[in-house]
């Protein structure tokens, strides 16, 4: 049961890994066959909104994996929403990020987890900024246009993302409407790590 709880959440935070590997080098090639690290975010963004509908994202722990579709919307520096749909378009998994908060809602056991980024950091490794979050939901992050692979550490554990983006759209409508919390049962964040 602690492995589905895991990837559960996983999957809700999908995008929280910050050892954030692209398949090309700077100036488009290989790196030695090597996926080669992006150790700094440089572009700037010239967006108010971006929606990202049908990303498709796969999550892999040691033991689990699991392959959903995903639509991301953010408005910048602002708020995030994350939605994971594993089967059939429902939403099973949500995550709401803003610059100092994350919700991670578990829609099937009608639960949710809270957390900032400094407390999410004393768990992940290597560590995530609201920025960093940001530019990969809005396909931004250097080498990330088309797909992007992302890795991070909970404790033992080693998760990796793969994301493959369709085109985005920018500075269009869209739709922001936060869940409710007293839906759902809050429980311990390290109850799903």
């Amino acid at each position: 049961m602690k492995g589905y709880r895991l990837i559960v959440f996983l999957a809700a935070m999908m995008l929280v890994g910050c050892a954030v590997k692209k398949d090309v080098t700077a100036n488009g090639e290989k790196a030695n066959g090597e996926w080669a690290k992006v150790t700094k975010v440089t572009k700037k963004n010239h967006w108010h909104t971006c929606v990202i509908q049908g990303a498709k994202a796969t999550v892999a722990t040691k033991s689990d994996k699991i392959t959903a579709s995903v639509t991301m919307q953010a408005v910048h520096d602002s708020l995030i929403i994350i939605s994971v749909m594993p089967a059939l378009g429902i939403e099973m998994v949500r995550l709401e990020a803003t610059p100092d908060e994350l919700l991670a809602f578990d829609k099937v056991h009608n639960r949710y987890a809270k957390t900032t980024f400094k407390e999410l950091n004393k768990r992940l490794k290597p560590k995530l900024t609201w920025k960093q979050l940001e530019q990969i939901c809005s396909a931004e992050m250097p080498g990330g246009k088309d797909k992007l692979h992302l890795e991070y550490s909970i404790g033992k554990d080693t998760v990796q993302f793969d994301i493959k983006y369709p085109a985005r759209k920018i500075d269009g409508p869209v739709k922001m409407n936060r869940l409710k919390t007293n839906k759902y049962k809050q429980i311990d964040i390290s109850k799903w790590l």
